[in-house]
C-alpha cells in the first residue's frame, strides 16, 4: 500500500523543484551553447531580475506555465518602472527566459520524481520502525 505524503512534505518538494528549475535555467543561460557570449554581456541587472525571478518561483506553490511566463512579466514590469536597463534589454531577457520553460520543467519533474522517491523510502524505514 503506497504511503500518504503530508502536506509540508509535498511544500517541500514543490520549492525543491522550483529551486532547482530555476538553478537549471541559470546555468543553462550561463553555461549553455552560447555561454562564453551571454557570461561576457551579463549585467549585474540582468542577475539581479534573474534571482528575483527565482525567488518568486521558490514561493510559489505550483509552477505551471502560464504561471512561470506570470512571474517573469512582473519580474521585467518593475524594472522597467525602475530603469534598471532599458526596454529592449530587458524585454530580450524575459523573452530569453520564458524559452527555457520546457527545459526547466523537465529538470523540475524529474527533482520532483527523485523526491516522491526518497518520500516513499522514508516513509517506510519510519513504519518499520514504528512496529
Amino acid at each position: 500500500m503506497p504511503s500518504k505524503i503530508n502536506k509540508a512534505t509535498a511544500v517541500k518538494a514543490a520549492v525543491i523543484g522550483a529551486s532547482l528549475a530555476g538553478l537549471a535555467a541559470t546555468a543553462y543561460f550561463l553555461f549553455g551553447p552560447k555561454g562564453k557570449q551571454r557570461r561576457q554581456q551579463a549585467k549585474a541587472w540582468a542577475i539581479k531580475m534573474k534571482g528575483e525571478v527565482v525567488e518568486k518561483l521558490e514561493t510559489a506553490r505550483e509552477i505551471t506555465e502560464p504561471i512561470y511566463r506570470e512571474i517573469i512579466d512582473t519580474v521585467a514590469k518593475e524594472y522597467k518602472k525602475g530603469k534598471k536597463a532599458s526596454q529592449p534589454e530587458i524585454d530580450a531577457l524575459a523573452a530569453d527566459l520564458k524559452k527555457h520553460w520546457k527545459s526547466m520543467s523537465k529538470l523540475a519533474m524529474s527533482a520532483k520524481q527523485d523526491l516522491a522517491k526518497d518520500a516513499a523510502r522514508v516513509a517506510k524505514v519510519a513504519k518499520k520502525a514504528s512496529r
